[in-house]
């Protein structure tokens, strides 16, 4: 039985589904690499986490003088990504045991990412969570990506519900940032600790400072079941 009284969750997906920000980050340091960066550190990469994979190349593009095309960036990391991938990915726990729960409820759910279609699509069958994600939005399907809340409101039509119905699930400031933007609640779990004091982690509904290490899916189910506040 739904106890949700007609609410949907909208997931992103890397850093709060998936570990995946450390394969994007050597995907993306051998990019570099290739075109004469030799240098880019994970903190470096930490700058671009809840950032589109097309925005981040083309920051790069214009932050390290590169001479290839944004296009041609994107394809070379999406190929290293997804070679990656491939080898395994791992799901945080917590968060599936928290996607199962809310599909035995028959929670609508969908997520919205700033990854690829393909990426995405890799992703979520490689790790099983495609069985019950179906409803994906991928920020090149839109015209602006995090922190502008459009991935969340295609999600939200998607689904078929209204936005002030939705919940969104976050690890990065311009992902909540997206979410108060949509007119949805959104609860917060800090990929980068440092940036739990971030202002746009403020928005959030629900705040988990500790990240993954924090989340529990019976409190954050609990949670969803408050009358709905104001965003």
């Amino acid at each position: 039985m739904n106890q949700l009284d007609g609410l949907a969750v909208i997931f992103d997906l890397d850093g709060t589904l998936v570990d995946s920000e450390p394969l994007y980050y050597e995907a993306g340091r051998l990019t570099l690499a290739e075109h004469g960066v030799p240098d880019f550190s994970w903190a470096d990469h930490e700058r671009y986490v809840g950032i589109s994979t097309q925005e981040t190349v083309t920051d790069w593009k214009r932050r390290y003088g590169i001479t290839a095309s944004v296009p041609e960036l994107l394809a070379a990391k999406n190929h290293r990504y997804l070679a990656l991938a491939r080898d395994g990915l791992r799901v945080y726990p917590r968060m599936r045991e928290f996607v199962e729960l809310l599909a035995d409820e028959g929670v609508p759910m969908a997520v919205a990412s700033g990854s690829s279609p393909e990426a995405i699509a890799a992703v979520l069958a490689g790790t099983g969570l495609d069985r019950w994600l179906r409803t994906v939005v991928s920020a090149d399907e839109v015209p602006y990506g995090k922190p502008a809340p459009d991935v969340f409101l295609e999600a939200a039509r998607r689904l078929g519900v209204d936005p002030a119905r939705c919940v969104v699930v976050e690890d990065a400031p311009a992902g909540a940032a997206a979410a108060h933007a949509a007119g949805m609640r959104c609860v917060a779990v800090p990929y980068v600790a440092a940036q739990a004091d971030a202002p746009e982690f403020a928005t959030a509904g629900l705040l988990l400072r500790g990240g993954q290490a924090e989340f529990d899916p019976r409190d954050a189910h609990a949670w969803l079941r408050r009358p709905t506040t104001s965003t």
